[in-house]
């Protein structure tokens, strides 16, 4: 095979992987989370088509863009985090774990070693990376695990666990006492499981991969929630 042969074939062939690589992005980028599988002959929803950013940071150097910025839970109710002071992050007093929508203002991201027995749901390595953050109307400072960092090989999960646009204005569609059962962490009939999720949390356990149409249990802190929907609406509430 001639020479430029191989080169129109290799060209080709990065051509179509790149068209791939595109298209689930801006799938990615159009409808991110946990959302149900629409069919072909079904209307999306203001919830399907909402732009939620991603950046898709990958490293600890990638994460230091984070400074100095405001960022929102996305996976609430999952995290724990801690006391930042004088210049060390407490483990020993953990803060039980960040509300769903929270706002965070992150002053900037950090190295460390956690203690062997914290469980902060991501895996040790050798070390993590943290982002320091302050809530609002409050000079404390806090930390929170975003990544692992293990040798030479780094994780980072910020797309996961932030949002980076205030999600009352990402779902702005939903109506007022929708969005004040979420400002206060409740649930009410006739919310969709985003809507849950976003109040309550994404620590939860399925009856069914029928998304909308089945029993959720959240845990919420140590509060259970076992939530009924039928037709993607809560029908029926219980707490313990």
């Amino acid at each position: 095979m001639k020479t430029w042969h191989k080169a129109a074939i290799i060209t080709l062939v990065t051509l179509a992987i790149g068209g791939i690589y595109l298209l689930s992005v801006f799938e990615h980028r159009r409808n991110p989370g946990v959302l149900p599988e629409t069919a072909p002959d079904q209307a999306l929803t203001p919830d399907d088509v909402a732009v939620v950013r991603m950046k898709f940071m990958t490293s600890f150097d990638d994460a230091l863009k984070l400074q100095n910025t405001t960022v929102w839970m996305k996976n609430g109710y999952t995290m724990p985090y801690f006391p930042y002071q004088s210049g060390h992050i407490i483990f020993s007093k953990t803060k039980e774990r960040i509300p769903s929508a929270q706002q965070l203002d992150i002053k900037k991201v950090i190295k460390a070693v956690p203690p062997a027995d914290t469980d902060d749901g991501i895996s040790h390595g050798t070390r993590q990376a943290f982002a320091i953050f302050s809530l609002p109307h409050s000079p404390d400072l806090y930390a929170t695990v975003i990544g692992a960092i293990d040798g030479s090989q780094e994780e980072c999960f910020c797309d996961v666990l932030f949002y980076y646009d205030d999600p009352h204005t990402i779902y702005d569609n939903w109506p007022k006492n929708i969005w004040a059962a979420v400002d206060a962490h409740q649930v009410i009939p006739g919310m969709n499981e985003l809507q849950t999720r976003m109040s309550i949390g994404q620590d939860q356990h399925v009856d069914s991969a029928d998304e909308g149409t089945r029993t959720v249990t959240y845990n919420q802190a140590g509060k259970k929630w076992t939530i009924t929907f039928v037709d993607n609406k809560v029908t029926k509430i219980q707490t313990q």
